[in-house]
């Protein structure tokens, strides 16, 4: 009798695993938003967490560094964008790359201090059949000293910002992002 409880016992358990574990995965994939607004404002809302990772995996192999930098926000998104019209040549293609100005609030630690550091960036994004693609990234530092001359844009597509960008528009399309 006692073996027949254990055994109705561990199946009702098991029925009730698989119950659980169900409605998980038949849950609707979210798709990558076609708007830029909206898209914008997911993958900024997640940019710091992919960034930081994006410079934890290079601190571990590098571990002379001894000035870290830490994303804490990303966001004021303006969408206006700047008119980058060449006229030596006519394009062949419709231009579909959208802009997006947007800054980030982050913190660098060294042995002695921690700084705030508000940086700039200007994004360019491009729909394909699959969803979104980096295709530039330029960023502007902040000055450390506020006399000084701002530094130049350079490009930032390999940096943690770009990088971060890439795998989350990646995770994007391919439907993985949490909702």
């Amino acid at each position: 009798m006692r073996t027949w409880f254990n055994l109705g016992l561990i199946t009702v358990l098991n029925l009730l695993s698989i119950a659980s574990v169900t409605p998980a995965s038949s849950q609707q994939e979210e798709t990558c938003p076609t708007d830029i607004q909206t898209l914008t404002a997911k993958m900024l809302k997640d940019l710091p967490s992919y960034g930081n990772r994006v410079t934890q995996r290079a601190r571990r192999s590098d571990r002379t560094v001894e000035v870290y930098n830490y994303i804490l926000v990303a966001g004021n998104p303006e969408f206006e964008p700047l008119p980058l019209n060449n006229l030596q040549y006519q394009p062949e293609l419709p231009d579909d790359t959208k802009q997006v100005f947007f800054t980030t609030l982050e913190r660098q630690y060294s042995k002695t201090e921690a700084i705030l550091l508000q940086n700039y960036y200007w994004l360019f994004l491009t729909p394909s059949s699959d969803g979104w693609r980096l295709v530039l990234l330029f960023s502007q530092l902040a000055d450390l000293e506020q006399e000084d001359l701002p530094l130049p844009p350079q490009d930032a597509i390999n940096g943690a910002i770009g990088q971060g960008i890439q795998l989350w528009l990646k995770d994007c399309r391919e439907g993985v992002l949490r909702p």
